[in-house]
């Protein structure tokens, strides 16, 4: 009936997207990025910490990595607590993403020490061997130029010191985008979600053997070799070979993790594999 009074069809039909914009559009703007929202904790980029992430968007890092938890159980377990609208307040664009050919960055600040980020551009498969991100190491070659950098931090109206001007003279674009990654979810109190360790006695369900210590070494050259060394011996990590501790603190280190930087959790390789590497590295020496 409707399509007969096409002028009709057309008032109603523009009034109903019109009520939908508004309430999907308009009312959604008018919610968030208000006061309430913001995050006390959450401060502008520092000049250093502002060159990294236009490097960043320069070579084209967002269309590989997203920069957004997205409230699922399985995000928040891989990824930690769920990004909140108020973290993104200085974001100029916003680096959200979609597509994760690498992982999500959103909460990779204090994951891992600085040396770790910079072997990792230098060479990403040293660090994760079937990783398809390309070599950065030229970055270390590039200086910044700090007078650009004070034309773009007036630009976007962010407060900056002119003792932080002058410590930009002999930093690199690989230390800028070092500082960026441990910019990324540092400004806000989370933890990273992991698995819980069973209440009760921690006990090596395979002390000293053979086969686990075998399969111990192979998943250490995976997972840890990098940091630590391929015989134990130390790198980005401490030495291995004789920390003189026990098997149920071990495993909790590796289970667990290390805040401030120290190491990630490897809850996600189940428990029977960090046993497995436990053995390799308490027990491999052994005559």
């Amino acid at each position: 009936m409707w399509e007969k009074k096409p002028f009709l069809f057309l008032a109603m039909a523009t009034a109903a997207i019109l009520v939908g914009t508004i309430i999907t559009m308009v009312l959604p703007f008018a919610w968030v990025n208000t006061e309430a929202d913001r995050i006390s904790s959450v401060t502008p980029y520092t000049p250093l910490e502002q060159e990294g992430r236009d490097l960043y968007i320069r070579e084209g890092c967002n269309n590989c990595h997203t920069q957004t938890v997205r409230p699922l159980v399985a995000e928040v377990v891989r990824y930690g607590d769920y990004s909140k609208s108020g973290e993104f307040v200085y974001d100029r664009p916003f680096l959200w993403g979609s597509k994760r050919t690498g992982p999500d960055l959103a909460r990779i600040g204090g994951k891992y020490p600085d040396a770790w980020h910079y072997q990792h551009f230098a060479d990403p498969q040293s660090m994760i061997p079937k990783s398809n991100m390309p070599d950065h190491d030229w970055l270390a070659e590039n200086q910044l130029d700090p007078e650009m950098i004070r034309r773009k931090m007036e630009v976007l109206g962010f407060p900056y010191s002119e003792a932080q001007i002058q410590g930009l003279s002999g930093k690199t674009e690989m230390d800028a985008m070092v500082a960026y990654m441990q910019k990324l979810g540092s400004d806000i109190p989370w933890r990273q979600a992991s698995q819980t360790l069973v209440v009760g006695e921690v006990k090596n369900p395979f002390p000293g053997d053979a086969a686990a210590i075998e399969a111990g070494a192979q998943l250490y050259q995976q997972h840890c070799a990098a940091c630590h060394g391929k015989d134990l011996e130390g790198g980005i990590g401490p030495e291995l070979g004789d920390m003189g501790m026990d098997d149920a603190d071990l495993y909790q280190v590796l289970f667990e993790g290390v805040t401030d930087g120290g190491m990630p959790s490897f809850s996600s390789l189940g428990s029977d594999r960090v046993w497995k590497i436990v053995n390799f590295i308490n027990y491999s020496k052994e005559p």
